[in-house]
């Protein structure tokens, strides 16, 4: 390892121009002094736990083991670090008021993760996913620190890459505690290519912690089966409202609720519904489905309560290349969901719920209007598919315990 430290430095400093170079360019200024290694955080002499998330998706989900680990650990220090100018710009905004301190993680060479662990002397760190950094694992164990990997998986393609140098890869597990994989699969992966099978375990996926909210709701859905679009982007609308005109034709007894991701869109919405012809009222105006067949949920905060009120929902952000949001916000509720075709910020979900019917990716607006039918005209469908939602979350929930409890092992 000392040898692949010094040829990863030798690498790095020809690169170096060319990375700077390319900051320039495209004016990517954020965090370079703290890839360095200089992260100073604004406490010294604590007890910290270091949490690493490389992007967006890690992030988000490591958010309710963060708020855990605060509640757990009131006498450690929670630092957080990312890999990429996005996840810092979602750090901020979600761990402003759990974390101690937000900075990148180092770049993975010798003397980086040397001055990194300097100025931070974590107790123990978590490295979600994917992520090895074999300089910095060997570093942390050099300094008897604990890195472990958790919620860990490695995708087909990665795999593969990672298998031909599995020789390589068996001395760098060397330097981790531990691997906590989010399934059987991905814990025979971490296993065939060098980590001890009696240091890899299954913990399932930080993502399926998802708790119900509070959902004493009223809209004069009783007697409705209510389709919900939620957090819908511009362009999405027209779609929802042409395969909903359709679908109603066909059943009578539907109702849509409609959720734009940002309100102040809905001034722009208001010329579609005119449009359709359909009865429509908002959420801020107290309107019901007694009276209206379409209600907008131009109100803060609602949305994920709602859901457990639909038949199914429909997750917006997916026909316009925004990546989709949030499938398990509906599936916690056994609610299945549906989206479009681009849901690269929550692919790992759906590669999970695809396996079954809890949740269903389209290509096109046709096929949402397929696949909605089938959900409203075939009642055993249906109720297998809500089925699934509940098998797939009892099958990946418990693993935000699972950490915590082997953090109290480690920190005790």
């Amino acid at each position: 390892m000392e040898v692949y430290g010094i040829l990863s430095t030798i690498l790095f400093y020809i690169s170096l121009p060319f990375y700077f170079a390319e900051r320039v360019i495209h004016k990517k200024s954020a965090g370079w002094k703290e890839k360095f290694g200089n992260s100073v955080p604004p406490f010294k002499d604590e007890k910290v736990i270091m949490l690493h998330g490389v992007s967006v998706g890690e992030v988000i989900a490591l958010e309710n083991l963060a708020k855990k680990i605060k509640e757990t650990f009131p006498d450690y220090k929670l630092v957080v670090t990312t890999g990429t100018k996005t996840g810092q710009d979602i750090a901020h905004k979600k761990y402003e008021h759990i974390a101690d301190f937000i900075t990148y993680f180092p770049f993975d060479i010798p003397h980086c993760a040397d001055k990194f662990l300097d100025n931070i002397n974590p107790s123990v760190v978590l490295i979600a996913e994917t992520e090895l950094w074999p300089v910095f694992a060997y570093k942390c164990h050099k300094r008897n620190i604990p890195i472990l990997i958790i919620n860990g998986r490695i995708s087909d393609s990665t795999y593969k890459s990672y298998k031909l140098a599995s020789p390589f890869f068996k001395e760098v597990f060397k330097n981790f505690m531990a691997v906590y994989a989010q399934s059987s699969e991905d814990r025979d992966k971490y296993v065939s290519i060098g980590m001890p099978a009696d240091k890899t375990e299954i913990m399932g996926n930080l993502k399926f912690d998802v708790k119900r909210k509070d959902a004493d709701i009223e809209i004069g859905q009783k007697d409705y089966r209510v389709i919900i679009a939620g957090s819908t982007h511009k362009g999405e609308d027209e779609i929802v409202l042409k395969t909903f005109k359709k679908l109603k034709s066909e059943f009578p007894d539907i109702k849509l609720l409609l959720a734009p991701r940002h309100p102040n869109r809905v001034p722009s919405i208001l010329p579609l519904l005119d449009k359709s012809e359909i009865s429509y009222g908002k959420r801020s105006a107290n309107d019901i489905f007694t009276e209206k067949d379409i209600i907008i949920l131009d109100t803060l905060g609602e949305l994920g309560k709602m859901y457990s009120i639909c038949h199914f929902a429909f997750i917006g952000g997916s026909f316009n290349h925004t990546g989709g949001h949030n499938p398990l916000e509906a599936v916690v509720y056994n609610k299945p969901a549906i989206s479009g075709p681009d849901v690269h910020n929550f692919k790992d979900i759906y590669s999970i719920l695809g396996k079954t019917n809890a949740g269903t990716v389209v290509k096109t607006p046709a096929e949402f209007y397929l696949t909605s039918k089938k959900l409203l005209q075939n009642n055993d469908f249906y109720i297998q598919a809500c089925k699934d939602c509940e098998n797939v979350f009892t099958s990946q929930q418990g693993a935000l315990d699972f950490v915590i409890n082997k953090l109290q092992n480690i920190l005790h």
